[in-house]
């Protein structure tokens, strides 16, 4: 799937900074990359549940939504990102009312520190089937992306196509499927500085560090790098805003880290998450999905986000 996007009128990127990185190592690397870091810190916004009420049960008729202050396009300040506003029609659905208990910390720290401790009730965009949580149906199926300018007329699909191979700047998102792409192609030490140019050099040890979406697409926009590669819903809303005109192609999900090794999935069904023994409210969110998805495929339409067919 190729999708060339039209510019936008000057100015209209919106800003961003970070997301939960999408691991090709899974459930264990993440908790190991969370076991290095502190404590959560909270932050309570206007409309928002309050930090000192943040462990208090929910009070009826509300759903309480676990959310990060800082992981644009998902999730932001003013509830703008677009799993925010996936979250307010699906508790509408659900004849209850949205109410966002936020963190100023990234995504990846949602289940552990927010979800397990019971201070919400539900995790946006997690992949079906995450061992930590009991996962809805999926809402929607993504994968990853090749973003390029248009005018470069790549329309590869695939991490091994000539090219793509014969690229020499990547930009993309460390912890990912991304990064051994590169690696496989041989590239990964000529783009090391580079690379690390994304986050200022700040090291990743003992530390969360990721490279915001809107950064990976600015850089191809510019002339700064040939592609970058990343899980759609991080640059699909920065790409249809780009004032230069940029080309989104889905990957075909075909890509090991070595030959002949285990496959690396590269397409992924979106779920909502909740507590293991929260049953019921499973049952519920199932239910208002089936009823809330002309109002959800809407707004992954509006984001831009190139939606695959179930199991694709």
């Amino acid at each position: 799937m190729t999708v060339s996007v039209t510019p936008a009128s000057s100015g209209s990127m919106p800003a961003s900074r970070r997301r939960r990185s999408r691991s090709f190592t899974g459930t264990a690397a993440a908790a190991l990359a969370l076991a290095l870091l502190a404590a959560p810190a909270w932050a309570a916004n206007a409309g928002e549940q309050p930090a000192a009420d943040a462990a208090a049960p929910a009070r009826p008729g509300e759903l309480r939504i676990c959310a990060s202050n800082v992981e644009a396009p998902f999730s932001e300040k003013g509830d703008t990102g677009f799993e925010d506003r996936i979250a307010q029609v699906l508790a509408e659905a659900m004849g209850r009312k949205a109410v966002f208990v936020r963190s100023d910390r990234p995504g990846v720290y949602m289940v552990r520190d927010m979800l397990d401790a019971n201070s919400c009730d539900v995790v946006m965009g997690v992949d079906a089937g995450d061992e930590r949580v009991a996962t809805s149906k999926p809402y929607y199926r993504t994968g990853y992306v090749l973003v390029t300018r248009t005018d470069r007329n790549i329309t590869a699909n695939r991490w091994d196509d000539p090219k793509v191979k014969e690229q020499t700047r990547f930009a993309l998102r460390f912890y990912s499927p991304a990064e051994a792409m590169v690696k496989r192609l041989g590239r990964y030490e000529d783009n090391a500085a580079y690379m690390y140019s994304l986050v200022n050099f700040v090291s990743r040890r003992n530390q969360w560090v990721q490279v915001p979406g809107d950064r990976l697409v600015s850089e191809v926009a510019k002339g700064d790098a040939d592609v970058a590669i990343a899980f759609a819903p991080e640059v699909a809303r920065y790409v249809k805003t780009s004032t230069v005109p940029l080309t989104i192609t889905v990957m075909a999900d075909d890509f090991s880290a070595t030959e002949g090794g285990p496959k690396i999935p590269l397409h992924y069904d979106q779920s909502i998450g909740v507590r293991k023994d929260d049953t019921a409210l499973l049952g519920e969110i199932n239910a208002a999905l089936e009823k809330a998805r002309p109002q959800i495929d809407k707004i992954l339409s509006d984001e831009g986000i190139p939606v695959l067919k179930p199991n694709s």
